[in-house]
């Protein structure tokens, strides 16, 4: 079921990327069924907090009808930031689930283990690296397509 979800999550992160976003996606999971879908929407709603993993937790609060979602899954395309983990520890979600790691600024076990920090009322459990090939290959597509676009010099 991992990779049914994840498939789900890198199409809303298809969306991000026909936005010009950076490619992201997430659905959060509940009783084997999609409660929320998001993409990144940092650029479009000029709000930093905007990561598809915050949208898709405000999405799935209201399904819910709480903030506490300890029954929930998050399947996200790439390894949540230390913002995206605080949240999630914060809702209490039971499992996060992400294909591409980032070693340099991920809070799931890359750059620090903000989901599994022993001191916070929380923890999740982390499932990495499900379907990673394409959820990387779709990152590094567009940033590759960013570095090759001609700057604006005006």
């Amino acid at each position: 079921m991992d990779e049914q979800f994840m498939q789900d999550a890198i199409r809303q992160a298809v969306k991000a990327y026909e936005a010009d976003e950076v490619p992201v996606g997430a659905v959060v999971v509940r009783k084997g069924a999609v409660i929320a879908r998001a993409w990144n929407q940092v650029e479009l709603l000029k709000d930093a907090t905007a990561h598809a993993e915050m949208i898709a937790l405000t999405a799935a609060e209201a399904a819910v009808g709480d903030w506490r979602l300890t029954d929930c899954t998050l399947y996200v395309t790439k390894e949540p930031c230390p913002m995206c983990a605080g949240a999630l520890v914060h809702c209490r979600i039971a499992r996060v689930v992400f294909g591409a790691p980032d070693a340099n600024g991920g809070a799931a076990g890359g750059a620090m283990n903000l989901l599994q920090w022993p001191t916070l009322n929380h923890q999740s459990e982390i499932t990495g690296g499900v379907m990673e090939n394409d959820c990387r290959s779709l990152l590094q597509t567009f940033f590759q397509e960013k570095r090759n676009r001609p700057t604006d010099d005006k």
